[in-house]
């Protein structure tokens, strides 16, 4: 018998500051979702941006940008005025690009913690 397919899928990234990140994450356009408080410090929150979901979670390590074998690839429906917005809102973004299978552009941006976002154009 066949698994049934399942219904998402949400990338959870360990993060030192999750308060920092949401106010990073909120910049470049989602929301917050839900939250979850332990001690008076937020431990976990869950963002999203139309059907784009992240979970962030405080980590009990220190972060190390080098050793994060992951990033998350964004569609957006115009990839340059995205870019452009997020460049007058202060957020250092890469130049865009024109990769083979990106041929409407892509660029590239880091959150606090060194997590890799790379955004190319959408349907």
């Amino acid at each position: 018998m066949a698994l049934k397919p399942l219904g998402g899928l949400v990338p959870m990234a360990h993060v030192e500051d999750v308060q920092r990140s949401i106010e990073f994450y909120r910049q470049i356009g989602f929301e917050v979702g839900n939250t979850l408080e332990m001690g008076g410090r937020l431990q976990w929150a869950w963002v999203k941006s139309g059907s784009a979901h992240l979970m962030l979670t405080r980590s009990a390590r220190p972060m190390n940008p080098d050793a994060q074998d992951v990033l998350f690839y964004l569609y957006a429906p115009d990839v340059a005025a995205y870019r452009k917005e997020l460049a007058a809102r202060g957020v250092k973004v890469s130049a865009l690009s024109y990769p083979e299978y990106a041929v409407a552009g892509e660029f590239g941006m880091s959150d606090p913690d060194g997590y890799c976002l790379l955004v190319g154009q959408g349907d």
